[in-house]
């Protein structure tokens, strides 16, 4: 079945636009951006199968194309989506801390830790 399939309230990008990205699990907001599955599993199935491969968003973030390559229905387009919106949460991450004082206090770090959801991101 695929998500075109669904009741409307339980698709994930309907989901999204009804009551925001933190309402999301990490194999919907991966399905986003995956677009598509592939013959017999949707973008949802798709994306829990990476996810229960690689064992984290961070983990299946940082696989090369090769690694990622040996999922069918993942070649390199949506390889460099996946990165793209890597680099761009990054790059925002980024901007947000260079915009801001310095973590300097236990409180700062706690300011920021629920303004990002907790995100953890490697360094560049």
């Amino acid at each position: 079945m695929t998500i075109t399939d669904w009741p409307l309230q339980e698709r994930p990008r309907e989901r999204l636009l009804a009551l925001g990205a933190g309402s999301l699990a990490d194999a919907e907001l991966l399905a986003i951006l995956l677009r598509t599955g592939t013959k017999g599993k949707s973008a949802v199935d798709v994306a829990r199968q990476l996810l229960g491969r690689f064992g984290s968003v961070s983990a299946l973030l940082e696989a090369g194309p090769g690694t990622l390559g040996d999922t069918p229905g993942l070649g390199s387009a949506k390889f460099a989506q996946l990165q793209a919106a890597l680099e761009l949460a990054r790059r925002a991450l980024r901007e947000d801390l260079s915009s801001r004082d310095a973590l300097s206090s236990p409180r700062a770090v706690r300011d920021f830790g629920s303004r990002t959801g907790g995100l953890r991101c490697a360094a560049p």
